[in-house]
Formats: C-alpha cells, structure tokens, sequence
C-alpha cells in the first residue's frame, strides 16, 4: 500500500519529533510531506521528506493555492492534494508533536469487524479507552457527564471504515476547558475498535487519523472559521456525509504519544467558543441537508453543507469558493 503522511510545520528542521516521523516514514515505506507557511524558517531541510515551502506551494498550480490563507492550518491542504496526485492509497494525518507508537504505521484495512454503533447521538468514544471524565475537543459539553452505549449492546458487523482516527496518550486531544480543569497526563487503555454509523456521532482531529481514497473528499480543511474548530467541523461534515453511504468512522486505541507544542490555554479557549456554544447546533443543521447517496456526489454534499454553515454564519462566505476551488484540484489530481 503506498501511504503518505502530510504534516503542517513552522518548526525547525531540529524538532527531534519530526526526525522521529522521517525515521519511522523510512523504515516503512512511507512517504512524508511537510506543509510549510510564512513563519515555517526559510532554511528548513530533512532528509528523507518533501518539504513544501510556502514558493513551492505557489508553483504547484492549484487553483486553492490562490485562495488559502497563509498561518493557517488550512494550508495541509496543498500537502493531501500532493500525497493523492503521487498515487497515495492511503493518507495519514498528523502534527508534529505526535510521536509515532507501533500501532500507528500498521497497514489499515477499509474494512473491519467489530462493534458498530448506530442512532446512538453523541458518543464520548474517549470513555471506552479510560474510566475517566474525559472527552474530545469538539465535544459538547453538556454531554460529557453521560455515558456512552455499552459495546455489548452494539452490532457486531463487518463494516466499511473510510476514515478512523486513533488516540493519543500522555496529552490527548481535549478542549481547554479539560486542561485547566482536568487531570493530565492521561494514558489510555488498549481496547476494541469502535465504528460509529449513522446517526451516531463524536468529533475527530487531524493529530493522528487516517483516510482512504473513497474519503479523499473528505480531507478538505476549512479556513474561515476557527483554527481550533477547522477540524473538528470538518469531521462533522465528513461524518455526515458519511451516513449517506453506510459508512463507518472509527476510532481505535493510541497510536501516538503527544509531547504538545507550548499553547496558551486562554487563547485556545477563546478560540473554541465557536464550538463550546454551537457544534451541537451545526451538527443538527448538517444532518438537516438533504444529500445524494450517489458516491460520486461527495462534492455536490460538502458544498451543500457548507453553504448551510456560511448561511447560518459559523463560516465565512469565502469558504464557498476556495471548497470549489479544493473540489476541482481534487478532480485533477485523481485522474
């Protein structure tokens, strides 16, 4: 399987975390792209990686290239059109703090049995992999007292599984309310898989996840919204857009260790209030859209969703040329 890890970076060529990814990409076969912007230093240079810098992003002639904002993290998305146009059967999405453990560069499967939920609402998956009061950054809040379905209960089924996002331990992806309030570090335990289908929902990261070629679509990350929701909203697109399809989102035990980057908390909270007053309301707008189950209509889907959120004003209206513009580089890329 040809696999491509894409990472965003303004970090120095130094940053022992990123030689640990190009380490690991080496041994197995991987390829790695790292996403530079403006504040990325004009000298990087690793060995063993295709480095983006902001010119070089500017002579690979995307059409979204013109309209993405530079510091942002939307910009990734120049490096998951890169990974698609090499021939990646599989896209791995990470940052670079995550600091790979062996699981993380196991070769995926589309497929897979086990648990398999469904009209199960929000689902705090963090709660299967730790006894703690703990929950994802996306999740809201008045949720996160109640406890998921028993796995017991859930269909055991073979399922298709296009997109699966996996833990992190040590600094897990929580919202700044948990980090000021909560117990870190946090470890989780091993477990089973768990694959949300429709109507069953739980926000997913671009820290540690993974998408086949029939979720390539999907990849796409907003930029005029939030940086700390870009996303997160992304992942409720891409869930319900996945409902239509039978598909599942899964989510399986740490595969990385995350050493985070130094954030202020504050900043992050202000950031995330976005989220903290509305993903229950977006969430609800989303799965009021009436989409096409034809697979070949990913596109016709995403714009109709983000049409909704531009309307409603969680995203700004100049999302909906630059997710054309993604949309027709994608078109091009694949052929």
């Amino acid at each position: 399987m040809k696999r491509t890890v894409v990472i965003t970076s303004i970090a120095n060529d130094q940053n022992p975390i990123l030689s640990a990814i190009r380490d690991g990409c080496i041994v197995n076969n991987v390829r790695l792209i790292v996403v530079g912007d403006k504040k990325s230093p004009d000298s990087f240079q690793l060995d063993g990686c295709t480095y983006l810098s902001v010119a070089a992003q500017e002579q690979l002639g995307y059409q979204m290239g013109k309209l993405l904002p530079h510091n942002h993290y939307s910009r990734k998305n120049i490096g998951y059109l890169e990974a698609i146009r090499a021939g990646s059967e599989l896209v791995i999405d990470t940052d670079d703090d995550n600091i790979p453990k062996d699981g993380f560069w196991a070769i995926p499967e589309v497929e897979w049995d086990g648990p398999r939920l469904e009209s199960a609402g929000w689902v705090n998956v963090y709660r299967y992999f730790s006894d703690a009061y703990v929950w994802p950054r996306g999740f809201p809040l008045n949720q996160v007292r109640k406890s998921p379905p028993a796995l017991a209960q859930a269909e055991h089924r073979r399922t298709k599984v296009p997109i699966r996002q996996g833990l992190a331990d040590d600094n897990p992806d929580v919202d700044a309310i948990y980090r000021m309030t909560g117990e870190l570090p946090l470890w989780f335990r091993d477990g089973p898989a768990v694959a949300l289908g429709r109507n069953s929902i739980c926000p997913f990261n671009s820290q540690n996840t993974q998408f086949f070629p029939e979720a390539y679509p999907l990849l796409y990350l907003p930029a005029y919204c939030s940086f700390r929701m870009t996303d997160i909203w992304r992942s409720f697109v891409a869930q319900v857009a996945a409902w239509q399809h039978d598909w599942s989102i899964g989510f399986t035990e740490a595969t990385v260790v995350q050493d985070r980057n130094e954030h202020d908390l504050m900043k992050d909270f202000r950031e995330e209030l976005d989220g903290y007053l509305h993903n229950e309301a977006i969430v609800e707008a989303l799965s009021a859209v009436h989409l096409d189950a034809d697979p070949t209509r990913i596109g016709d889907n995403m714009i109709a969703m983000y049409e909704v959120l531009v309307r409603k004003g969680y995203v700004g209206a100049e999302e909906i040329p630059l997710l054309a513009a993604w949309l027709e580089d994608l078109k091009d890329v694949s052929k």
